[in-house]
């Protein structure tokens, strides 16, 4: 008797759990949420593994969210037929990933920095936080890992309660806490539908967060609490000289391989584009680095084809516009030397 009443009672609790974890995920879903994978050093070293690849199959991104923005994937490689490598990562500097990827000798490819001044000049511990766990995990992960890694891919590929970013228990009361006071800050948590990462590592803002004014806005007024914090002095002529040069160090061994290096500054706009034209002028930030490193560069404002990009809140590209940017800024990468990444689409369509 005994035994059956524990089976009855494991039946039970058994469909308990089902019941409230279909519930839970139907009541997301019916809010609008997506499938979101959890962008963590697990995915970012599963993608970190692909970059061995000859560069006329693929080209590897570095830099910060906004190349995970505004760069499409899908446009991209169905229009050069090169597979995009996502290393970028949301909130912090591409530098260390520069250095790792210079200090691989197995590293050959083609690859493309994505410059957001503040994040990739200012040497700030936080910028180098993600990179630096990331980077670390990559080259320290086991097999059992990486077994783990493929599982939780299966399941968070079904189910949307898993975006440990939005609703994971630690996510659920950030989004309650206090408002930050003296000495203790909290990050705000992002409205739904704002940054959604696809399993290639792509972000992207779903399309009815892009047309809800309150959820845009809601975005805006973190990225001006940010901007408003306290921000480090200007760098002097010395620190930004010993940047240039630890850049140019890095994108020097990868190209003594046989490499090459191309850095892109995407678009911004409304007060984010201008409190950058004043921290980081163009001459002494922008146009030092080509000058320095020997690489090319392609600037969104030189153009007008990109230059007149939008952001719905100031920093990242609408999905549909990533689109559009995505196919303008591959014809113009195809017009720099080696670059001719859109002759491969045009070959196939001859054959």
């Amino acid at each position: 008797m005994q035994d059956k009443s524990i089976s009855k009672s494991a039946v039970m609790m058994l469909v308990i759990v089902i019941t409230a974890v279909f519930g839970y995920e139907i009541f997301l879903r019916n809010k609008g949420a997506e499938i979101s994978y959890d962008d963590g050093p697990e995915l970012w070293s599963d993608k970190r593994a692909m970059v061995y690849e000859p560069s006329d199959k693929q080209v590897v991104f570095i830099g910060s969210s906004r190349i995970k923005y505004d760069l499409d994937i899908p446009t991209w490689e169905a229009q050069t037929q090169l597979k995009a490598i996502q290393l970028a990562m949301v909130g912090s500097t591409p530098r260390p990933a520069l250095d790792d990827l210079a200090n691989d000798a197995d590293f050959k490819g083609k690859l493309i920095v994505d410059v957001t001044e503040p994040l990739f000049f200012l040497d700030l511990p936080p910028y180098h936080e993600r990179p630096d766990k990331a980077i670390k995990y990559f080259h320290d992960r086991t097999p059992a890992q990486r077994v783990s890694f493929e599982l939780n891919h299966g399941l968070e590929s079904q189910f949307v309660f898993l975006n440990k970013e939005c609703f994971s228990m630690n996510a659920q009361l950030d989004a309650i806490a206090p408002p930050n006071r003296p000495g203790i800050f909290v990050m705000p948590q992002f409205p739904l539908g704002f940054e959604c990462t696809q399993f290639d590592r792509q972000n992207y803002m779903t399309d009815s967060f892009a047309k809800d004014p309150a959820r845009v806005g809601a975005v805006q007024q973190i990225w001006g609490m940010l901007l408003k914090g306290p921000m480090p002095p200007p760098m002097n002529d010395k620190q930004i000289n010993d940047v240039m040069l630890a850049i140019k160090s890095s994108t020097d061994k990868i190209k003594a391989r046989g490499g090459q290096v191309l850095f892109v500054r995407t678009p911004s706009s409304g007060p984010f584009r201008k409190g950058e034209k004043m921290g980081f002028p163009r001459e002494k930030y922008w146009n030092k680095l080509l000058a320095v490193t020997g690489c090319d560069g392609i600037h969104f404002e030189d153009y007008p084809e990109t230059a007149h990009f939008i952001c719905p809140e100031f920093s990242h590209l609408s999905h549909g516009d990533a689109k559009l940017y995505t196919e303008r800024f591959i014809k113009i990468l195809s017009t720099h030397r080696n670059w001719e990444v859109a002759r491969a689409k045009q070959l196939l369509t001859k054959l």
